[in-house]
């Protein structure tokens, strides 16, 4: 049976090279998309199953694991997503719940629903993106940095419960991104120093590998220079 991994956000700036990267590796992959203009980022391939959903809906995310199957062995959750503004006391409690959501919610449900696959299969792995910010806030990103904090929460939850079933948990934490929309985002800044999203999806591809047997818990630095 070939080896499933669900790549939630896969068909991002950053989820596209991680989406090609497993491909290389010869992995089956089911990349969920929810708006028609993501499916430009990603070229098809035969062992590529693009399914429109709502992430943060619980029967879609469980559909999404259903199409993934018995032989799903890896959970990549790449969607999330940055706001910041001003300092806590002037940031509604609503921005808040948003980034909640946005970088939280979506690896809640679609890990939850490939879980009684990778129990069944004994072995699999799931990676999840945190941030820097999530250990070194910045003023303006409350927000930001307590939904990537929560993220490190769930690794650390999956880790307890699930490690001596044979599933790891691990989360990586980027610095900037070298994408074109923090390109623009950011026209002064000098993108030599950021960390590509090839050099992310290394990272991710050696975390859901047998190379990565051992570890479990980790929160992983991919700062690049920055």
């Amino acid at each position: 049976m070939t080896r499933t991994a669900i790549i939630t956000g896969g068909t991002g700036g950053l989820g596209a090279a991680v989406t090609r990267r497993f491909l290389d590796d010869g992995w089956r992959l089911v990349v969920p998309w929810l708006a028609e203009r993501e499916l430009e980022r990603v070229e098809r391939h035969e062992r590529l199953e693009l399914v429109q959903a709502d992430l943060f809906d619980e029967g879609a995310a469980g559909q999404v694991a259903a199409v993934a199957g018995a032989g799903v062995r890896a959970v990549v959750n790449l969607v999330g997503g940055f706001a910041a503004g001003d300092r806590l006391h002037e940031t509604p409690v609503a921005d808040l719940e948003a980034q909640l959501r946005v970088n939280l919610v979506a690896a809640w449900l679609v890990t939850g629903a490939a879980l009684p696959a990778l129990l069944a299969a004994g072995e699999g792995a799931v990676v999840c993106v945190s941030s820097r910010a999530a250990l070194r806030p910045f003023s303006g990103g409350a927000a930001y940095a307590i939904a990537k904090g929560a993220v490190l929460g769930l690794v650390d939850a999956l880790d307890v419960e699930y490690r001596d079933d044979g599933i790891r948990a691990n989360a990586i934490l980027p610095s900037v991104i070298d994408t074109p929309a923090n390109r623009a985002a950011m026209p002064d800044a000098d993108p030599a120093t950021w960390v590509t999203p090839a050099q992310i999806a290394a990272t991710i591809a050696f975390l859901c590998s047998p190379d990565s047997a051992a570890t479990s818990g980790a929160h992983i630095p991919v700062y690049g220079r920055a």
